[in-house]
């Protein structure tokens, strides 16, 4: 009986999803696997999963088993690789979550460089809208934009961010530009959708004032790439992060609007498990993605 290792295959055969793809990972067959998942649950007394021919569907017992499991499972990693590798170099798997627009755009290109920096780190990068629950263990850093969400979770800024009015020429042509605020509600808005802010409110900053502003338009969508692309064909006002439409701002396409104000707080953090701190490929990807950005980013002026 060994329950570190009972857990560790668990944890493997539910990231695997079925029986046949966790036996190809482990080198085993189909029913050895299925055997030790037997043996597991008959030493527990509890059924963990319920199998069909093609998946494996959690008991509320093997929800449980798992969800305070793969903690357990992590943290054991990272102190062994603390005892043994602290001043090795990084090495090992390190599981990346970022927004989809800024993952692709920026993570991405970064993550390739950080690899030929460091071959013996292996990436999984995740891009989602939503960010994932770190306590859980499923990622060790997230990429994620404003304030950190939790005091038990680290926080690095990673780069410094603005969401800012703009919008093309062409609209600006038909419509004169804003000189205040409240004069939003008289334009046609693009507004993006994103988690669970209200729809079509927009919190503006100038120093210490905070407006808020209801406006509406003809368009709107859950996704920024699309809302930029409206803005450029001059569907309205767009308002959204420096690190997106800095590009246009500096051809020309687009032109910044109210330039003292700006949305909310929008800078990029880092986020990861107080416990992972001490990991060297953890440290070592922050570390990178800070140096990274503060080289290559133009955003921060415009």
């Amino acid at each position: 009986m060994d329950p570190v290792a009972d857990l560790a295959f668990f944890s493997r055969l539910l990231q695997c999803g079925s029986l046949t793809a966790t036996a190809q990972q482990l080198g085993i067959t189909p029913p050895a696997v299925s055997r030790r998942l037997s043996a597991l649950e008959q030493r527990l007394g509890v059924r963990l999963v319920n199998r069909t021919t093609r998946t494996l569907a959690l008991t509320a017992e093997g929800e449980r088993y798992l969800a305070r499991g793969r903690p357990l499972l992590a943290e054991l990693l990272e102190l062994e690789q603390e005892l043994s590798a602290a001043s090795a170099a990084p090495q090992g798997l390190l599981r990346v979550n970022a927004t989809l627009g800024f993952g692709r755009r920026h993570i991405a290109p970064a993550v390739s460089a950080f690899v030929r920096a460091y071959p013996q780190v292996q990436v999984q990068l995740q891009l989602s809208d939503r960010m994932p629950a770190l306590s859980d263990g499923s990622f060790d850093v997230s990429i994620r934009f404003g304030a950190p969400p939790d005091a038990r979770i680290v926080a690095r800024r990673i780069a410094a961010n603005r969401r800012i009015l703009c919008a093309a020429p062409g609209y600006l042509a038909r419509h004169p530009a804003p000189t205040e605020p409240a004069e939003l509600r008289a334009h046609q808005c693009i507004v993006v959708r994103e988690n669970d802010d209200i729809w079509g409110n927009w919190v503006l900053h100038s120093g210490s004032q905070v407006q808020t502003v209801k406006v509406a338009g003809a368009l709107s969508s859950n996704d920024g790439e699309t809302a930029v692309n409206w803005a450029l064909d001059g569907h309205g006002v767009l308002l959204r992060s420096l690190w997106d439409v800095t590009p246009y701002l500096h051809s020309g396409r687009l032109r910044q609007l109210l330039p003292a104000w700006s949305g909310a707080p929008a800078d990029i953090w880092a986020l990861y498990p107080s416990r992972l701190g001490l990991s060297a490929r953890v440290r070592c990807f922050v570390d990178y993605l800070v140096a990274h950005f503060d080289a290559a980013v133009n955003w921060q002026g415009a």
